[in-house]
C-alpha cells in the first residue's frame, strides 16, 4: 500500500486513534440490505478508533441510500450497484468507492429434495423468472441435475419488490448470461419485471428469506452475508454455472479467483462489473460493495472524518480484516484495487 497523505487517514489505516475533532461528528449511513450486517459491526467497533465519530446505519435499500446521498440526506449510501454513466455525469460530485467484495447467492425451497446443492445456469434462471420455465422438473432444469428427483411442481419466482443492488446484480447476470434476457428487459436496481403467475415480491435481503422459507418450491436470490440465516432456514443454494462452463458454489476461493480478473480493466473511478468474469474457477455473481459519497462534503471535519473512516474501512489492519468480512462472508479487496479506492478517498474535501 502507497504512503497516505492525510494523517487522519494514515492513523485510521493503523487502527490507531484518530486525532479529535473540535466536536462531535455524524457519519449517516443508508442504503444496501447486503452490506447493512458489515456496518453494523463496522459502527461500534470504530468508535473505539475515533471516539468522537458517530456512525449510524439504515438498510433502505442500495436504490434509496444511492439517492439520499445525492440529494445529501446522507453522508454515505451503501449500495451494491455502481452509478450508471448516465446517472454519473448528471452527478460529477459523487464517488462510487468499493469497501469490499461480496457474492449473491440463487437459492430454493424445494421439501424433501435430496442430492445436494441444485445446479442452475443464467438461461435457465431467465426462463424462471420470465416464466417460460414453470415446473422444477423442466427438462432444461433436469439436464443440468442428472439422478436428481426433481419434483412435478410450479416454480414460485421470488423478487425484490423495493430498488435494489441485489436485483442490480442478479438482472445484470440473466443479461449477460441468457440471450433470451438481453435488454428485453435487461438491468437495474429496478426493472419492468416479466409477468409471472403466482410470483412473489419482498423488500430487503431478511424478507426474500422470509418468503422463500414460507413459500414451498420457491427460488429467489440473496446477499451472501445472510448466508447463515440460509442456513438455519434449511434453504438450499444452487451452485451457479460460470463463463467457463463450470458449476461453483460461492467461496472464498472462487470469489477471489473472480476478483482477480478485474486487475487490468479497472478504471480510476472504479465503477465496473465484476458479473460473469471469466477463469475456470471464478464464481459468476459477486460485485464490489459500495460507498456512495460526494467528494464535496459541508464542512471540512465531516470531509475529514469521511477519509479517516473509509480509509479504515478498506484496510485490511482495518475494515478489511477478517474478524470483519469473514462473519459476512465478503472477501478484501485486492491491494491494486484498494489503491484506487484510496485515491478517490483522496479527492473527499
Amino acid at each position: 500500500m502507497r504512503k497516505l497523505i492525510f494523517p487522519v487517514m494514515a492513523a485510521a489505516a493503523l487502527g490507531c486513534a484518530i486525532p479529535a475533532h473540535a466536536a462531535p461528528i455524524g457519519l449517516s449511513e443508508s442504503g444496501s440490505t447486503l452490506l447493512f450486517p458489515l456496518f453494523q459491526a463496522w459502527s461500534g467497533d470504530y468508535k473505539n478508533i475515533a471516539p468522537d465519530v458517530t456512525l449510524t446505519s439504515a438498510a433502505t435499500g442500495s436504490g434509496a441510500g444511492t439517492d439520499a446521498a445525492i440529494k445529501g440526506a446522507v453522508v454515505i449510501g451503501a449500495s451494491d450497484a455502481y452509478l450508471s454513466d448516465d446517472v454519473a455525469g448528471q452527478n460529477p460530485n459523487i464517488l462510487d468507492i468499493p469497501l469490499a467484495i461480496s457474492a449473491q447467492m440463487i437459492n430454493y425451497n424445494i421439501p424433501g429434495l435430496t442430492g445436494g446443492n441444485l445446479k442452475l445456469d443464467g438461461p435457465a434462471l431467465a426462463g424462471i423468472y420470465s416464466g417460460q420455465i414453470t415446473r422444477w422438473n423442466d427438462p432444461a432444469i433436469q439436464a443440468m441435475n442428472p439422478g436428481i428427483a426433481l419434483p412435478d411442481k410450479t416454480i414460485v419466482p421470488i423478487r425484490r419488490a423495493d430498488g435494489s443492488g441485489d436485483t442490480f446484480i442478479f438482472t445484470q447476470f440473466l443479461d449477460f448470461s441468457a440471450d433470451s434476457w438481453e435488454d428485453n428487459p435487461g438491468f437495474g436496481t429496478s426493472i419492468n419485471w416479466p409477468s409471472v403467475v403466482g410470483e412473489q415480491a419482498d423488500t430487503g435481503n431478511a424478507g426474500m428469506i422470509h418468503a422463500l422459507q414460507n413459500t414451498p418450491y420457491s427460488i429467489g436470490y440473496v446477499g451472501i452475508s445472510y448466508a447463515g440465516d440460509i442456513s438455519k432456514d434449511n434453504l438450499g443454494t444452487a451452485m451457479i454455472k460460470n463463463q467457463a462452463g463450470k458449476f461453483l458454489l460461492p467461496t472464498p476461493e472462487t470469489m477471489a479467483n473472480a476478483a482477480s480478473e478485474l486487475d487490468p480493466r479497472t478504471p480510476p473511478y472504479e465503477r465496473i462489473t465484476l458479473i460473469f468474469a471469466p477463469g475456470a474457477d471464478s464464481y459468476p455473481l459477486i460485485n464490489f460493495e459500495y460507498a456512495v459519497v460526494s467528494k464535496a462534503q459541508p464542512d471540512a471535519a465531516t470531509a475529514a472524518a469521511l477519509r479517516g473512516f473509509l480509509t479504515w474501512a478498506i484496510s485490511d489492519t482495518g475494515g478489511n480484516a477478517s474478524k470483519y468480512l469473514g462473519p459476512v462472508n465478503f472477501i478484501a479487496l485486492p491491494d491494486f484495487i484498494r489503491a484506487l479506492s484510496e485515491t478517490q478517498i483522496e479527492n473527499i474535501q
